[in-house]
Formats: structure tokens, C-alpha cells, sequence
């Protein structure tokens, strides 16, 4: 009888520590390159080579085709199948792998799994459809366990399951929070000079796997909170009006003198009751709209009854410059809006580096019509006052 020798990989003093205290579902939050996939894979191995099926779920093809690069190379002896088109793996042990992208979120759907493993699950959009409507049923016939593995980005969905995991094992829930120095095999010199380098909270959420408050938000949830007040009953001085598109809202942000929201509105509706409704709010007020696309004619019907009504075009760079105002206006507390589904928006709107530039949108199934009327309105209100301020040096 041949022997078939499979080598794991070996699992460094942090690792070790989460293999010796896991549970059924576990979370593992850590620091970048602590070693979380390498983890994952030999989780899935061992899983594997006693006779299990395993799903591995990844946020995007790119993640998911390196996995199954490696852990091909690491089962090689005792591969029966190996189906890239369909992802799966077989072996002579019984056990089986799957692997999955979850830009589809029904990945997973109809199958059953001993086990399974969701990496990079910080930066997985819509974690909690997932996991709830997709893939906690796939546990259900052999009643498997499953690991969440990543580093936080913000206080989102794997943040509410790390602190599920932190109350003791109830529920069969364990969680663990470890830097990026709990692997030994990392530079620590290294490690104090990115921490001399970069931002506290960057830091502590990239190093050290503690979730930033703000995540992906540009306004600073903080400076949000701090600008929160009730609508006043002044006149507006300026309107930012964001137009409904497909199933979105239109949005109109009325600012005073002084910065304030005096008025707020949204609604769905058709063009012509849209126009009718923002002629009489408008009237003789100064007014910033989204032309972009099919707004453009809107704006040029509206102008006939509002003069002081004006254009304002949404491209990749025209909205990183707007929102960067917003931000500042936030920051510094200049303006001042009120609580409810405005504040919401605010807190969930995102932005993210790109080989272009800074891409500013809210999230998957989330609004941001209201974030886009305010930072309208905010722009036409800090460039009147530069022009009030140029007319009266003049």
C-alpha cells in the first residue's frame, strides 16, 4: 500500500492559539499579515482530508482564483477531481472543496458544507444578506462550523459578529482580535515604523485589526454627531437638489445664512410633478441641481421660472470636489443638519482609492440622494460666501 504524504502548513504561536480555542463559529480579526488566509487553508486542508466538504468564499474572483491556486499545489497527491470552470476540488479522502467569489451573493445557495471559510470577510459588501440568506442554510444538514476571517474596514457587519463572538462562546460563537506582531515571522521594526507613519486610528485598524469608527466614511462619524440640530424656521438662502434617478429619491436641501438646514425634503414622482413641486419650493432663491444625464432638461425647464437656478454636472471629479467640501464643512462643524435617514446617509456613505482617483458612493442598496443635495448645497453656499468676500475687498 502506497503512502500519500500531505504537508500542512505550520502554524505560527498566534495561529495556534485560535485552532486550541475555536468553536463552532468563529471570527478571527487581525492585523494585516498576521497570516489569516495561509490560516484559512489549513483549516480547510484539515478538513478536507477527514472526509469533509468545504466551501471557501471569497469577496472577488481575484481573491478566490489565488486560493485555489494554492491549495491545488497543497492537495496535489490526492486530488480525484479539479474543475476550475466549476470550482470544485475532490479527493480520495472523501473530502471535497468548493470555491466561490461573492460577487454573486447567492454563492453557495442549495449546497451543504461541513465546513466554511469567509476571507477578507471586513471588506465583503452586504455580509449579513450573505451569511443569513445564503449561507448559514448550508450548515444546517451536517451542522458545520464556519470561519470569518479578515481585517476590520469600519464598524459594519464583521464588527457586530467579532462582538457576538466575545461574550464567552454563547451560542457556540468565539471571536479573537490579533495584530499584526502576533506573527512572529514579522519585522518588528517594520511594524514601528508604519505605526510612526501613519494616522493613530489607520494604524490601529490595519495593524492592530481594531475596527476604525469611520470605515470607509469621508465626513467623520464623530463631526457628524457634533453637527446635528434641528431644522430652523428661517429662510433659505440657497437650495442643493439631487434628482431622483430610477428608484431614487429627489432631494432638496434648503440652507440659511448661516449654514444651517432650515429645509429638507424628498420624494419619488414623475418629471412634471417633480418640476412643478421644486418651481414653487425654489421660486426666486439661488438653487443648485444635478444635471447629470437626464436632469439636464429639468434644470433648463426650471430655469424659466427660478433665475437663480443653476446647473451642476456629477463626474468622478466634480463629486470627489464637492463631497471634500461637505467633509470640510462637516469637520469643522460649519453646518449644521438634522438627525434621522440625512444623518444615516451620511454615516454609510463610503469612499474608496482607486487607480483613477477617489470614487465617493454609498453602498450597495443604500441611498445617497440626500448626501448629494447636501454637498450641493453646501457648495453653492461656500461659493457665495468667496464671491460675497471678493466683491467686498474689491
Amino acid at each position: 500500500m502506497s503512502t500519500v504524504q500531505i504537508t500542512l502548513p505550520r502554524l505560527h504561536s498566534g495561529q495556534q492559539k485560535v485552532i486550541d480555542e475555536a468553536s463552532r463559529f468563529n471570527v478571527l480579526m487581525c492585523g494585516r499579515r498576521f497570516g489569516k488566509t495561509t490560516f484559512g487553508q489549513w483549516v480547510a486542508t484539515n478538513a478536507i482530508l477527514h472526509g469533509m466538504p468545504v466551501g471557501w468564499f471569497s469577496p472577488t474572483y481575484k481573491f478566490s482564483a489565488e486560493v485555489w491556486r494554492d491549495l491545488k499545489v497543497l492537495l496535489k497527491p490526492i486530488l480525484t477531481t479539479d474543475n476550475r470552470i466549476e470550482g470544485r476540488m475532490e479527493t480520495i479522502t472523501g473530502g471535497s472543496l468548493e470555491i466561490w467569489s461573492l460577487d454573486n451573493k447567492d454563492a453557495g445557495r442549495g449546497r451543504k458544507y461541513g465546513l466554511i471559510i469567509l476571507d477578507e470577510a471586513g471588506v465583503v459588501k452586504d455580509l449579513d444578506q450573505i451569511w443569513q440568506m445564503a449561507l448559514r442554510p448550508t450548515l444546517t444538514d451536517l451542522q458545520g462550523k464556519a470561519w470569518f476571517l479578515g481585517t476590520p474596514k469600519g464598524r459594519g457587519f464583521f464588527q457586530r459578529l467579532f462582538a457576538q463572538g466575545q461574550d464567552g462562546g454563547k451560542d457556540g460563537w468565539r471571536s479573537w482580535r490579533l495584530p499584526t506582531l502576533a506573527n512572529p515571522h514579522m519585522p518588528k521594526e517594520e511594524i514601528e515604523s508604519a505605526k510612526r507613519e501613519l494616522p493613530p486610528e489607520i494604524f490601529a485598524q490595519e495593524y492592530e485589526g481594531v475596527p476604525a469608527d469611520d470605515g470607509g466614511c469621508p465626513f467623520n462619524l464623530k463631526a457628524i454627531a457634533e453637527c446635528i440640530a434641528p431644522i430652523r424656521d428661517t429662510p433659505v438662502s440657497i437650495w442643493g437638489v439631487d434628482l431622483a434617478k430610477s428608484q431614487d429619491f429627489t432631494v432638496a436641501v434648503g440652507l440659511d445664512e448661516e449654514g444651517c438646514v432650515c429645509a429638507l425634503e424628498r420624494w419619488q414622482g414623475d418629471w412634471s410633478m417633480t418640476s412643478i413641486r421644486l418651481a414653487n419650493m425654489i421660486g426666486e432663491s439661488m438653487a443648485i441641481l444635478d444635471s447629470t444625464g437626464v436632469g439636464d432638461p429639468v434644470v433648463e425647464a426650471l430655469q424659466a421660472r427660478c433665475p437663480l437656478a443653476e446647473g451642476f454636472k456629477f463626474t468622478s471629479h466634480s463629486k470627489q470636489q464637492i463631497m471634500e467640501g461637505l467633509a470640510v464643512g462637516i469637520q469643522t462643524t460649519k453646518i449644521r443638519f438634522p438627525d434621522g435617514w440625512l444623518r444615516t446617509e451620511l454615516e454609510l456613505f463610503e469612499y474608496e482609492y482607486t487607480r483613477t482617483g477617489v470614487r465617493y458612493e454609498a453602498p450597495t442598496g443604500v441611498h445617497d440622494d440626500g448626501v448629494c443635495a447636501l454637498a450641493l448645497a453646501w457648495h453653492g453656499y461656500t461659493n457665495r460666501l468667496r464671491s460675497a468676500f471678493s466683491y467686498k475687498v474689491i
